[in-house]
C-alpha cells in the first residue's frame, strides 16, 4: 500500500506447466510400444489356446482312432478284414454290413453273456452307492463308539489288493453255495468296492456345512429326513461320479467272472475270451463283440457326463 492510500496491485504469477510426455505405457502413446505390447500379449494367449485346442484334438484322435478302427472292423467280412486294413472301407462303403453283429447276437451264449453282465454290473452299482452313501453319512456326522477306529480299519482295506481275496472267499462261496453264480459276483465286487466308495462319500459329506444340518434338526427333522432331502441332493455329483466309477469297473472285469462265475453265469468279458480261445484269431466274432462290450459303458459316461464333471469339480464350486 501506498502512501497516498492507493492499493498497489500486482500482476498474477504466472507459473508454468509441465505438459506428461507420452511414454511407453501412456494412454496417448498412440504408436509406440504400447499397443505393441497388448498385441503380443493378445497373440501369445491367441498362439497359447491355439496350441491347448491341437493337443487336445491330438488327444482325442489317438483315443478314437482305435475305437473307429474297431467299429469298421466289426461291420466288414472276414474276408475283408484278412485281404487289407479297415482304412479300405473309408472309399469303399460297399463293405460295411451288420452280417456280424447278426450272426454274434444269434449266439445264444453271447446273449446269455450279455444279459449276465447286466445282472451283474446294475445290482452292483445300486448296492455300493446306496451302502456307501449310508456309512458315509455315519461316518461323516453321526457320533457311535469306535467311529474312528472302524473308518480306519475302512481305510487300510483300501491297500488290500483283490488277489489276496480271491481263495478264501472262493472257499467260502464254495461253502455256502455261492461259487458259480451271479449272486457270488455281485457280493464280492460289492465287497471290494465298499471301501473306495465308503471313504470318497464320508470325505465329500464331511465338507457339508454344520450349520445347515443344525438347522435341519433344529427344525425337528430326524436323521433320515436330513439324509435323504439334504445330504443326497447336495452330493448328487460326487454320487454320479462313484455310480460311473463303480459300473466301469465291474462291466469291464474279468478277472474275478473268469474265478467266480461258471458257464451259466459268465459276463460278457469272459464268453469273448472264450470265443478267442475256440476261434482263434476271428476277427468277424472278436471284433463286434468287443465293440458290443465296449458300446454300453460309452454310452453310460456321455449320458452321465454333465454329472461326472460336476463331481470332478465339486470341490472348487463348493
Amino acid at each position: 500500500m501506498s502512501g497516498h492510500g492507493t492499493i498497489e496491485r500486482r500482476p498474477p504469477r504466472r507459473t508454468a506447466t509441465v505438459h506428461p510426455v507420452p511414454g511407453p505405457s501412456a494412454p496417448g502413446a498412440g504408436s509406440g510400444p504400447g499397443p505393441r505390447r497388448l498385441r503380443g500379449k493378445r497373440l501369445s494367449r491367441l498362439l497359447s489356446n491355439s496350441l491347448v485346442q491341437g493337443a487336445l484334438i491330438l488327444v482325442a484322435l489317438v483315443w478314437i482312432t482305435p475305437l473307429a478302427g474297431l467299429l469298421i472292423s466289426s461291420l466288414r467280412s472276414e474276408g475283408d478284414n484278412a485281404a487289407d486294413g479297415w482304412w479300405t472301407a473309408l472309399t469303399d462303403p460297399s463293405q460295411l454290413s451288420l452280417d456280424n453283429y447278426g450272426a454274434l447276437l444269434k449266439d445264444s451264449g453271447i446273449a446269455e453273456a450279455f444279459g449276465n453282465t447286466v445282472l451283474i454290473s446294475v445290482p452292483t452299482t445300486a448296492l455300493v452307492v446306496a451302502i456307501a452313501a449310508l456309512a458315509g453319512y455315519a461316518f461323516a456326522w453321526l457320533e457311535f463308539p469306535g467311529r474312528d477306529a472302524v473308518f480306519l480299519v475302512v481305510v487300510g482295506l483300501l491297500v488290500v489288493p483283490v488277489q489276496i481275496g480271491l481263495l478264501p472267499v472262493a472257499k467260502l462261496f464254495g461253502a455256502v453255495g455261492l461259487f458259480g453264480t451271479v449272486a457270488g459276483v455281485v457280493l464280492f465286487h460289492v465287497a471290494y468296492g465298499l471301501p473306495f466308495a465308503i471313504f470318497l462319500l464320508r470325505n465329500y459329506f464331511a465338507e457339508i456345512p454344520r450349520e445347515m444340518l443344525e438347522a435341519a434338526r433344529m427344525d425337528g427333522g430326524s436323521e433320515w429326513r436330513i439324509f435323504s432331502r439334504l445330504v443326497l441332493p447336495l452330493g448328487r455329483p460326487a454320487i454320479a461320479s462313484l455310480a460311473i466309477f463303480q459300473f466301469l469297473w465291474v462291466w469291464n472285469d474279468m478277472l474275478v467272472a473268469l474265478l467266480f462265475a461258471d458257464s451259466g453265469s459268465q459276463p460278457l468279458t469272459v464268453a469273448l475270451q472264450s470265443q478267442m480261445r475256440q476261434f482263434g484269431s476271428n476277427i468277424g466274432v472278436l471284433a463286434p463283440g468287443a465293440f458290443l462290450s465296449l458300446v454300453v459303458p460309452l454310452i453310460v459316461f456321455f449320458v452321465f457326463q454333465r454329472h461326472f464333471v460336476q463331481g470332478v469339480m465339486a470341490g472348487s464350486v463348493k
